[in-house]
């Protein structure tokens, strides 16, 4: 959902930017690139030191060039399937890195080994969920759901409580409890998600096997009667003849 109604509302405000780097010969793969390394960066050096605030300044800084680098592409006329695929590939790399980061804080100074196998959970969940629409298309299948949460609303979430929980270091107390709060929403609603996605390509695969063999029988049953009324005809001409 965030997909749909942030994404239209930060292109708009970002298209003045993505011209302008365009105007200085910046390559939108080039964005792409900068921007993961700057997420990378950000989640795998603050994160793991627990310096939350900071750290997700610096990532949701990086974040927007994921949709800067498409307006550039839109705007020059280049998009290509490279682009897509490069976009599409970083985008895992940076949110492994992300979740990664809070696992690393909770396997060390955090202290807690359930928050870190729950953020572990996150990333793999969140590559599970990628996967799974990227293979149902691959197999011709449309994946006609997009499922409780996707990348945008996992990225907010799990940004976003941890830029609050990181003011706990500024004095405001109690507010650290938010970044489990979310990294368990984000898990379990990657599960339903999960779910959903795998329910839906199981139910259009079975469409998909169902059509095919309507198809396949009916061609065979019209190459039947095509075959029959030859054969008819053969017959006929054999009695004509004699």
């Amino acid at each position: 959902m965030l997909n749909k109604y942030a994404r239209a509302f930060f292109t708009r405000v970002l298209t003045p930017f993505a011209a302008f780097l365009l105007r200085r010969g910046v390559s939108p793969d080039a964005v792409t690139l900068i921007g993961t390394a700057g997420v990378v960066a950000g989640a795998l050096y603050f994160f793991p030191r627990g310096e939350f605030f900071w750290g997700t300044i610096v990532i949701t800084l990086f974040v927007f060039s994921d949709l800067v680098d498409g307006n550039m592409a839109r705007q020059a006329g280049i998009s290509s399937r490279w682009g897509a695929f490069l976009d599409s590939t970083l985008d895992r790399v940076a949110d492994g890195a992300i979740f990664g980061g809070f696992a690393l804080w909770y396997a060390g100074k955090g202290d807690d080994n359930i928050l870190c196998a729950v953020a572990i959970f996150c990333l793999a969940s969140g590559q599970v969920v990628s996967y799974t629409k990227a293979r149902g298309e691959s197999i011709g299948l449309p994946v006609a759901v997009n499922g409780l949460i996707e990348r945008a609303e996992r990225l907010v979430i799990s940004l976003v409580a941890a830029g609050l929980a990181g003011l706990h270091k500024f004095g405001v107390p109690g507010i650290d409890v938010l970044l489990p709060i979310a990294l368990w929403i984000v898990a379990v609603g990657s599960l339903v998600t999960l779910g959903q996605r795998v329910v839906t390509v199981r139910r259009e695969s079975a469409e998909a096997d169902a059509a095919a063999a309507e198809e396949k029988n009916g061609r065979a049953v019209q190459e039947n009667g095509t075959a029959g009324q030859g054969s008819e005809s053969a017959a006929r001409g054999s009695e004509a003849a004699s």
